[in-house]
C-alpha cells in the first residue's frame, strides 16, 4: 500500500469513530497503538537483520565470542518489546 492509502484508512477510521461522543480519543488510542507495535517491528527488523549479519561474519574471524553477538542481536529485539509495551499502555492506560 501507498502512503496516500493508509493515510486515507486513517482519516476514515477517526471519521467513523468521530460519530459518537468519546470514540475519537479510542480510535486515536488504537491507531496510536498500531502504530507503535507497526514501526517498532519493522526497526527491529531492519536492527536484526543488520546485527545478525555483522554476527555472522564476526563469528568466522572470532569464533569464542560468540555470547557478544547474540546480545547484540537480543538488543535490536528489544526494540519490538518496547513497541509492544508502549501500545499496551495507549490501550489500556
Amino acid at each position: 500500500m501507498n502512503t496516500k492509502a493508509i493515510l486515507a484508512l486513517v482519516l476514515i477510521a477517526i471519521a467513523v469513530a468521530a460519530q459518537t461522543p468519546g470514540e475519537v480519543e479510542k480510535a486515536g488510542r488504537y491507531i496510536g497503538a498500531g502504530l507503535a507495535v507497526g514501526l517498532a517491528g519493522v526497526g527491529a527488523g531492519i536492527g536484526v537483520g543488520i546485527a545478525g549479519a555483522a554476527a555472522i561474519s564476526a563469528l568466522v574471524e572470532k569464533p569464542e565470542e560468540r555470547i557478544w553477538y547474540l546480545i547484540f542481536i537480543a538488543l535490536a529485539e528489544a526494540i519490538a518489546i518496547y513497541g509492544l509495551l508502549i501500545s499496551i499502555l495507549l490501550i489500556f492506560g
